[in-house]
């Protein structure tokens, strides 16, 4: 009878050791990062299980509320992922404020509530005005609603925050394409390619940098031309406008086609804007950032590579393929090139 009394009291004493260890394990904090890897599998509605389970252990776990509303989001479930993000909006944690003031004002934009959008973009940018994400987003929401100078300004301040970012330049590029600004657009998509070479918005680039050598330009939601640039600005970008028609019109009598093509138009249109620039005594982000960059481009060995590999999205995408794979040399000298040539702004 004692062996039998001591074996059930071993046993309820391992019972109560494995509970302790179960709920330990099973801390809110220990449900968050089981949701966070739930998530990141695609498994949306897994995740939000944990991070249910996680908030009824501790309400006010604000890091819970957002990972929370970040799975409802990637649901599509906005409405539901706004409660959460009003609570973790407040957290005393920056990065956590503005990545949920980021997510918040991404919904609002969803929801065709642009107004709502930019608001909490820039309740973002003055509890961090360093943080990258906020400024494309806030140029995306701009974009949106048409606001084009906004935009480009919020693209130029994603661009100054992080100058690798591809889809910041892209932004700024197609933003300025609806500005008709035919120069900045070009230069920017130039840009681009040279941080995004390959894939489905490298085809798209190609597309409009063809575009904008035939003098075409963007179209708003309404199939409106692009609007008017401001008054200060005319002047100059009728110059630049003119330049690139100039020489789309003199590559004609050149008699090249492909890769060779874009290159005499490239290297020219580069080679103006760095000789305009260059007289000029106040220079501006488009100038220090893009025109200064590409006009040394414009005079070293490294336009063929770059022609080709712009090319690559292009109808002579086979021949393009062939020279670089030829010219392994001049790839390795290019990218050299970018290495060692800073950008200022």
């Amino acid at each position: 009878m004692m062996k039998k009394t001591c074996y059930t009291l071993l046993i309820t004493i391992l019972l109560s050791i494995s509970a302790k260890m179960l709920y330990a394990q099973n801390t809110s904090g220990d449900l968050i990062k089981q949701g966070i890897a739930l998530h990141n599998q695609g498994k949306y509605d897994d995740a939000i299980a944990k991070y249910n389970e996680a908030l009824k252990l501790d309400p006010n776990n604000e890091y819970g509320h957002y990972e929370l509303a970040f799975s409802l989001y990637a649901e599509n479930k906005y409405d539901d992922a706004i409660p959460h993000l009003e609570i973790s909006v407040k957290s005393a944690n920056k990065n956590l404020s503005v990545a949920s003031y980021s997510l918040l004002g991404t919904i609002y934009d969803n929801n065709k509530q642009g107004k709502k959008a930019i608001e909490t973009y820039k309740k973002a940018i003055e509890i961090d005005p360093d943080y990258p994400q906020i400024y494309y987003n806030l140029g995306i929401t701009y974009s949106r609603n048409q606001m084009y100078p906004e935009a480009e300004a919020s693209a130029i301040e994603a661009i100054k925050h992080d100058q690798k970012n591809a889809s910041s330049q892209r932004l700024y590029a197609l933003v300025c394409f609806h500005e008709n600004k035919r120069a900045n657009a070009l230069l920017g998509l130039s840009s681009f390619l040279l941080l995004e070479p390959t894939g489905q918005r490298a085809a798209e680039a190609y597309g409009n940098i063809q575009h904008i050598l035939q003098g075409g330009v963007l179209k708003d939601a309404n199939g409106n031309n692009a609007i008017a640039v401001s008054i200060d600005d005319e002047k100059e970008n009728n110059t630049l406008n003119t330049a690139i028609s100039m020489v789309t019109l003199a590559a004609r009598t050149q008699k090249l086609t492909g890769a060779d093509l874009l290159e005499y138009q490239l290297k020219s249109i580069f080679a103006i804007t760095g000789e305009l620039s260059a007289k000029k005594t106040e220079k501006t982000f488009f100038d220090k950032f893009f025109v200064d960059y590409f006009y040394k481009l414009s005079q070293s060995d490294n336009m063929p590579v770059f022609a080709h590999t712009v090319a690559l999205q292009g109808p002579n995408r086979d021949e393009s393929g062939a020279w670089l794979k030829a010219h392994t040399d001049q790839i390795h000298a290019l990218g050299e090139w970018i290495k060692n040539t800073p950008r200022s702004f």
